[in-house]
């Protein structure tokens, strides 16, 4: 059993009268994390429900204090899978950590767009919000040597629990399939109301063909025959559902910088691939490069993010094609990365650094994408 790096960081945040939320894209473990934290505490009462029951939600989002002081009764800690099913349940969640402050309570929810506004104003100062993603290098805890050898497949099958369980390449192949099918678009649905997945997808799929360049939110509009308005629009829910994310040009003092549009990853490789339908080996594919940067960003996001290391995230380019694939900025400090799958030599723009004179720039390659991007420097912690 791979042990998630948010484990011990939500224990020691369940506290008496804290609602702890875990927010991530279906398929990505909440549940079986929060099953492993309920076994932490076999010497507490811990009552472990599922919004989707009925039942259920119907007891919890009563807003009836009597009711729900009733269902807790006699418990310690209060569970709740995929609580975004629960209508109402910021007030409910409020009026119990008002009424019966010695409850502790842990929720889940992958609908993030939905339940972040169901409880986030209700529950100001008392909750704590997480994020969960595909496993993280820092997770598999493998050798450097074993993180080498299982690097194409993490490049092209991702990093999904079930995909990095997965024993054949049917097998992760059949797991990517599935969950496009199956659960990557039904928070969308739900949320928005839409019948045909048809649109999403393919607004995916011009964006899987993208990874690394600036987009044109008229020229994916004129593609899907939508206006700019909807493209932005259902770009910002897939980004809210942890889907894809974005990063904005970094530009602060040059005429010459762009920073127009933003350009969009995935946060994980297996997605991006089953959504193009190509799971070639890398000696036949053209996307080597996409599949390198897109893997490395989501890779120094999920490290930063685990970490609480609230920096801020950009691309850089000038109008004259000079670029940097990631600046990460925070309290004054830049840090360049630029992402290389053949380990050359590369000359950092002069331009960048004549304007920015404290950066620190990084080249990432296959020998050294581990230390590089699992580390905090002194000056960052």
């Amino acid at each position: 059993m791979l042990k998630r790096i948010l484990k011990e960081q939500i224990i020691k945040s369940l506290k008496r009268g804290i609602v702890v939320a875990l927010f991530g894209a279906r398929r990505t473990g909440k549940t079986v994390l929060m099953k492993e934290i309920m076994s932490e505490y076999t010497d507490k009462k811990v009552l472990y429900v599922q919004g989707d029951d009925f039942d259920i939600s119907e007891i919890l989002s009563s807003q009836r204090l009597s009711v729900l002081k009733s269902f807790v009764f006699g418990y310690d800690y209060l569970f709740v899978d995929e609580a975004q099913k629960i209508p109402n349940i910021g007030l409910n969640l409020k009026l119990m950590t008002d009424s019966i402050p010695e409850l502790s309570i842990f929720i889940t929810g992958s609908s993030v767009l939905d339940l972040r506004q169901n409880i986030g104003e209700p529950l100001t100062g008392r909750s704590k919000f997480y994020y969960i993603f595909p496993f993280s290098q820092k997770e598999l805890q493998e050798d450097f040597l074993e993180a080498k050898r299982n690097l194409e497949i993490k490049l092209i099958y991702g990093m999904y629990p079930q995909v990095i369980t997965g024993k054949t390449v049917n097998d992760r192949i059949d797991i990517l399939t599935s969950i496009k099918n199956g659960y990557l678009l039904k928070d969308v649905l739900e949320l928005d109301n839409l019948k045909d997945t048809k649109f999403i997808l393919n607004l995916l799929r011009l964006i899987a063909f993208q990874i690394g360049n600036d987009i044109s939110y008229s020229e994916l509009a004129s593609n899907l025959n939508v206006s700019k308005n909807t493209v932005k629009r259902y770009l910002d829910i897939l980004e809210k559902i942890y889907i894809i994310y974005s990063l904005p040009g970094f530009s602060r003092n040059l005429r010459k910088e762009y920073s127009k549009t933003p350009r969009y990853y995935f946060w994980d490789n297996g997605i991006r691939n089953v959504l193009i339908s190509n799971f070639n080996t890398l000696n036949l594919r053209d996307d080597v490069g996409k599949l390198w940067e897109n893997f490395c960003i989501s890779e120094r996001l999920k490290y930063t993010f685990y970490n609480s290391f609230n920096a801020n995230y950009f691309f850089w380019r000038t109008y004259d094609q000079k670029e940097i694939d990631l600046i990460e900025e925070k309290d004054g400090l830049i840090n360049a990365y630029e992402f290389k799958w053949k380990n050359k030599k590369v000359k950092p723009p002069k331009l960048f650094f004549e304007t920015y004179k404290k950066s620190k720039y990084f080249i990432v390659n296959p020998d050294n994408w581990i230390e590089t991007l699992n580390t905090l420097n002194e000056s960052e912690k």
